[in-house]
């Protein structure tokens, strides 16, 4: 009795992976299909054809209970993620209010890549040329991507 009861459960845990997770018919769907189909035939084997008949019933009503419950939008509410992410992602330099020619100082080692600060704001900066060092006064030149591309700037 509890084998076949065993069967039953597996199958139908077998048939919510193969509705949900494994979309398709795979591994899990024939697995499911052999655990219901032993299921029946101990039934018949153990408990003759009243056994059998009481055993498909029993199969079809959990499988048909299974295949509605796992189906139903609401179900999986419950599991899904309510938290909306409301983070955007970096601004461009060019819709910061950084222009060509815009001056700042270089707060890192440029080696080819490090940090300036522009009107009081942070960026990424890249030299085209060569290094240039901290506290050292930068020009803005263009912009690739989320970078600003500067030059020292020479006192002469």
């Amino acid at each position: 009795m509890w084998l076949i009861v065993s069967l039953i459960v597996i199958g139908a845990l077998l048939l919510v992976a193969e509705l949900v997770l494994l979309p398709g018919f795979s591994v899990a769907g024939i697995c499911a299909l052999l655990a219901d189909g032993a299921a029946v035939y101990f039934a018949f084997t153990h408990y003759g054809t009243t056994g059998g008949v009481i055993t498909i019933v029993g199969v079809l009503a959990v499988s048909i209970a299974v295949a509605v419950i796992s189906l139903r939008a609401r179900t999986w509410q419950r599991f899904s993620l309510k938290h909306q992410v409301e983070g955007t992602a970096q601004e461009l330099p060019q819709e910061q209010n950084i222009r060509l020619g815009d001056r700042g100082v270089a707060l890192t080692r440029i080696a080819p890549m490090g940090k300036i600060e522009i009107n009081g704001r942070t960026f990424e900066a890249k030299s085209v040329d060569r290094m240039i060092d901290p506290n050292v006064e930068v020009e803005v030149i263009g912009f690739e991507n989320f970078s600003v591309i500067i030059e020292e700037v020479n006192i002469v």
